[in-house]
């Protein structure tokens, strides 16, 4: 078994959604398993309780139905587990998506007023700093993506206050869009208008509402120059989406997973990916979104798998240490 214990030398701390990992009936026997594998953070599966394939057919539970207090009770097993264990819940993921076109207005609703306060509620009870949403995919429902853009930015303001009150940033993410069988840029795919933007609802509220969430995979499908990406968002990305592709379909595979060809030149620009985070001085958490992988494995391997993403992990931290002279 692989024991990938977390280096103290590292500037950056390595995190990894814990989907197929963390269940509800022993939620510390998870948490463990992320410690042993070398994580020292996590990125908290929200959006597990209510899926997207289910809302995409017009199709949801009553999880978020409960009570706040309710939903307290239940998340407080794994707040107890993971501060025993020494594993921070730095970031998670709200349910998406929050808009489903040609829904009901009833089913919409229940997205927009229950759904996502809530979230954004459960969040702060496991103190965790940043909640990363999904634009809302409109742009050919509305003709221009300024006028999806129009949508999204009446949800975020509509959770703003309640951010600034809690101390939570809500996170957009970089998406992608299918049209028959091709791939295309989603929301939040321009870096500069996603600064921008990021900065004037910042602005208005007077604190750090807004952020970005920089998802690899999704940039390798549309063709993200990352280095780019990621120096012009600077200090506004806050937290990190790390997984792998071959650039035709979003399979959230470990990094270095595919090649271009027989050469073995990866087909995700790692190294624009580590470039970019050095430019800026990122300074949080090496977060790997590759929940998929833990199901491709046999069960008896789920420790080892975990423990050579971590090894990843390490290696991108200690490589952007060194860029930078902190080590």
């Amino acid at each position: 078994m692989i024991e990938n214990k977390k280096s103290h030398s590292l500037y950056l701390s390595i995190g990894i959604q814990t989907k197929n990992i963390i269940s509800d009936s022993c939620p510390i026997e998870g948490f463990e398993m992320l410690r042993r594998a070398g994580f020292s953070c996590c990125d908290f599966s929200l959006n597990d309780y209510l899926q997207n394939l289910s809302l995409y057919n017009f199709e949801h539970n009553d999880f978020f139905s409960q009570s706040e207090n309710e939903l307290r009770i239940f998340f407080a097993s794994y707040k107890e587990a993971a501060q025993t264990v020494g594993i921070r819940i730095n970031q998670m993921h709200m349910p998406y998506p929050s808009y489903v076109p040609n829904a009901s207005k009833e089913f919409n609703e229940y997205l927009f007023y229950e759904v996502a306060p809530k979230s954004m509620k459960i969040c702060a009870f496991l103190e965790c700093p940043y909640i990363v949403v999904h634009g809302f995919k409109l742009s050919r429902y509305f003709g221009s993506e300024k006028a999806e853009w129009q949508k999204t930015e009446e949800f975020i303001e509509y959770l703003a206050p309640m951010a600034k009150e809690l101390g939570i940033t809500i996170c957009i993410e970089n998406l992608y869009n299918s049209v028959g069988s091709h791939i295309i840029e989603g929301p939040c795919c321009d870096a500069g208008k996603a600064a921008s933007r990021i900065d004037r609802i910042n602005e208005k509220y007077g604190a750090e509402v807004l952020g970005f969430c920089f998802d690899t995979g999704h940039a390798n499908l549309i063709g993200l120059d990352f280095e780019d990406f990621i120096t012009t968002l600077g200090n506004r990305l806050k937290v990190l989406h790390i997984h792998d592709n071959d650039g035709i379909a979003d399979l959230h595979q470990i990094p270095f997973t595919f090649t271009k060809s027989l050469d073995n030149i990866s087909s995700t620009d790692w190294e624009g990916f580590i470039n970019g985070l050095c430019k800026i001085k990122f300074n949080g958490v090496l977060n790997f979104e590759t929940a998929p992988v833990l199901t491709a494995f046999p069960a008896v391997m789920k420790q080892d798998v975990l423990g050579f993403i971590a090894s990843i992990g390490k290696y991108f931290a200690e490589e952007i240490d060194i860029r930078t002279g902190k080590n």
